[in-house]
């Protein structure tokens, strides 16, 4: 029965709603990433994620943070260990009730395949590294299926690069009871927000192991050199095939 579940989910993002409505205009950063991590973890615990972190390297203090993406799961199981700012596809602004919790929790919408959008949204992300804010992005630009790495676009890193700080890459995936990966943590082809819940909700049980890696410099580097060091890294972590590489 997942009746109970999807009742204390839609709870729980109502409860998310009235804290960004009503909480987080009033309170600090701290206070507001506080609250980030803990909802987001509530979430994953309604949904019976459990998540393991992983440091093969200690989170850098400031860095661009990047990601393999498999699900819309990822930002709250990045979110439940340290809240950042994810770049996200603008049509996840319209899903219903999430879409307007990613925004409130500082999410940076933008329209892919918009040249003059990616350069707004690329000269944001170097200001607000410089200020300090954790910034998060998906490279490969949309999820795939576990067992695969899609290229990974280069041209968001060249805010590391702009920003004089390294690339953070964090290798992530699912598994079930024996350690294999959990295909029901796929979001891809025709999926639905709602059916992407329904399946997460049946099958009562799943890992996220998240695993910091070492950072990569950007000084001297270009961003499509950074992307594939970035994507190598990732991919050797999850013993993916290091195939196709950046995309121009």
């Amino acid at each position: 029965m997942i009746a109970l579940p999807f009742v204390r989910v839609m709870l729980h993002l109502l409860q998310g709603l009235c804290t960004s409505a009503f909480i987080f205009p009033f309170i600090s950063t701290t206070g507001r990433d506080q609250r980030i991590k803990k909802w987001s973890a509530g979430l994953l615990a309604i949904l019976h994620v459990e998540v393991e972190i992983h440091n093969d390297a200690a989170s850098a203090a400031q860095a661009l943070i990047v990601s393999n993406h498999i699900s819309w799961l990822d930002i709250f199981v990045i979110n439940s260990l340290q809240p950042c700012r994810f770049v996200a596809k603008a049509d996840i602004r319209s899903w219903p009730a999430l879409g307007w919790l990613c925004a409130k929790s500082g999410t940076i919408f933008i329209a892919r395949g918009k040249q003059r959008e990616v350069r707004r949204v690329y000269e944001g992300l170097v200001t607000s590294i410089r200020a300090g804010e954790r910034i998060a992005f998906f490279p490969e630009g949309t999820t795939a299926a576990q067992g695969q790495l899609l290229a990974f676009h280069p041209n968001l890193f060249e805010a590391a690069i702009e920003a004089g700080v390294p690339v953070q890459p964090y290798a992530l995936r699912y598994v079930d009871a024996q350690g294999n990966l959990h295909s029901a943590a796929d979001f891809i082809g025709d999926m639905t927000f709602v059916d992407s819940m329904l399946l997460i909700m049946k099958t009562r049980k799943m890992t996220a192991q998240l695993t910091l890696l070492p950072t990569i410099a950007s000084t001297g580097e270009h961003r499509r050199d950074l992307s594939l060091k970035a994507r190598q890294a990732i991919a050797a972590k999850l013993c993916y095939d290091q195939q196709p590489g950046a995309v121009s």
